[in-house]
């Protein structure tokens, strides 16, 4: 998804871990349990709505040398095993001045589900996280 505002500020508010719950609508709350060397939230911690329930979730997020890619992999949650993803930041090639924002999700539940119900999951936690990004960017 294009974004209209730069890498950097994009960035900025990726990592502003703290603030999710006023943009983010299924994060209920956030709390960061460790930092960096640099400051930065290395676990974090979250509640959130999932399926109807709340969820309980911690992330352990990674730098790279690119400032434009972070990722993360699930310390521990309660209803699943797996909640691997990143986000890429590139120039956008249609929105000058933009940022074209990849983000990559791998999800595995506890409990299994048809794979069909999975990928539809997947697309909308997907879709849903990058509308509320750009939105709360763009306002």
């Amino acid at each position: 998804m294009d974004i209209a505002a730069s890498p950097e500020r994009i960035m900025e508010r990726l990592v502003d871990f703290e603030r999710y719950p006023s943009w983010a609508l299924d994060i209920k709350g956030v709390t960061v349990d460790s930092r960096d060397a640099r400051g930065r939230g290395q676990e974090v911690s979250y509640r959130a709505a999932a399926m109807g329930r709340s969820t309980k979730y911690t992330l352990r997020y990674t730098y790279h040398d690119d400032p434009c890619r972070i990722s993360w992999e699930l310390v521990s949650g309660d209803i699943m095993r797996r909640l691997d993803g990143s986000y890429l930041l590139e120039p956008a090639v249609d929105l000058p001045g933009g940022t074209q924002v990849t983000y990559h999700l791998a999800v595995e539940l506890l409990i299994p589900i048809p794979g069909f119900v999975k990928r539809r999951a997947e697309i909308k936690i997907i879709h849903t996280a990058l509308r509320e990004l750009r939105a709360h960017i763009e306002s």
